[in-house]
């Protein structure tokens, strides 16, 4: 336990026991203790008492669920599921996978001599590379099919592309084509930071619409995600607020001025 919670409080050893100052309050004379023998925390200072996974729910904000499975993740046990659960987290897993090679593939994209004008942008609003960076921003390239053909060499298939809305198909569209082209890229993720979801801006002043979004999915549901929201979590439940700004570049701009607790609607206006 003491190995969990000394990520957030510096410990010492006193006894049978950790001592080190308190996570819930302000104070200069350590009154947090861990046991680890135990198994549980107590904080003097505020009453604060309970074992590892309340301090994980108190500290970080996570569900009493989610805090299971983070410390079986991390301890390397497989918690037990049904064969229908199994079945659709494989099928999960997949398609996160895709959004992830979907991603590196824009960032690539970004870093490279292709996309000037999607640089020159971010200079003019102050984004720093490290910005780009933590953001994993990144630049979807003109051509209709270069995100198609790139998925295609790693082993996706094309229903795997369709069903998560990075291609435009219908009964119109003989062939399948990237829906985001020309566009600087905004990953939006779930809570465990996982890209589920693109949004994409226009370089150019003439492409409608200014901003393009991925459409529902098996990952996505619009209206039940916010951009930023996992990197910000943690910062939200330490300040106990939220700062909702209009759009994706509000939010790099609030955390580049020490707010980190903001967080963007998935379809900036």
């Amino acid at each position: 336990m003491s190995t969990v919670v000394g990520r957030c409080v510096k410990l010492r050893r006193q006894g049978c026991e950790y001592i080190g100052l308190s996570p819930f309050k302000a104070e200069k004379t350590p009154s947090f203790t861990v046991n680890d023998d135990k198994g549980f925390y107590h904080c003097f200072a505020t009453g604060e008492h309970g074992d590892i996974f309340d301090f994980l729910t108190r500290t970080e904000g996570v569900s009493f669920p989610e805090a299971v499975e983070r410390l079986a993740a991390e301890a390397g046990i497989n918690l037990p599921k049904p064969a229908q659960a199994e079945a659709r987290e494989a099928e999960g897993l997949s398609l996160r996978r895709l959004k992830e090679v979907a991603c590196v593939f824009f960032q690539e994209a970004l870093r490279s001599d292709i996309d000037v004008d999607a640089r020159a942008y971010l200079e003019q609003r102050g984004v720093t590379p490290a910005e780009i960076e933590a953001f994993r921003l990144g630049y979807a390239k003109a051509e209709r099919h270069a995100l198609k053909e790139h998925l295609a060499a790693k082993g996706f298939a094309l229903d795997d592309m369709i069903a998560t809305g990075m291609l435009v198909t219908g009964e119109d569209i003989p062939v399948a084509y990237d829906r985001f082209r020309g566009r600087l890229i905004f990953p939006i993720t779930d809570l465990q930071g996982r890209v589920i979801a693109f949004g994409g801006r226009a370089l150019d002043g003439g492409q409608q619409p200014k901003y393009l979004n991925s459409p529902d999915t098996p990952l996505f549901r619009k209206g039940a995600v916010l951009f930023n929201a996992a990197a910000a979590r943690g910062a939200a439940h330490q300040r106990g607020a939220v700062i909702v700004a209009e759009g994706y570049m509000d939010v790099i701009a609030l955390a580049r001025a020490s707010f980190p607790n903001a967080v963007a609607p998935w379809a900036p206006r």
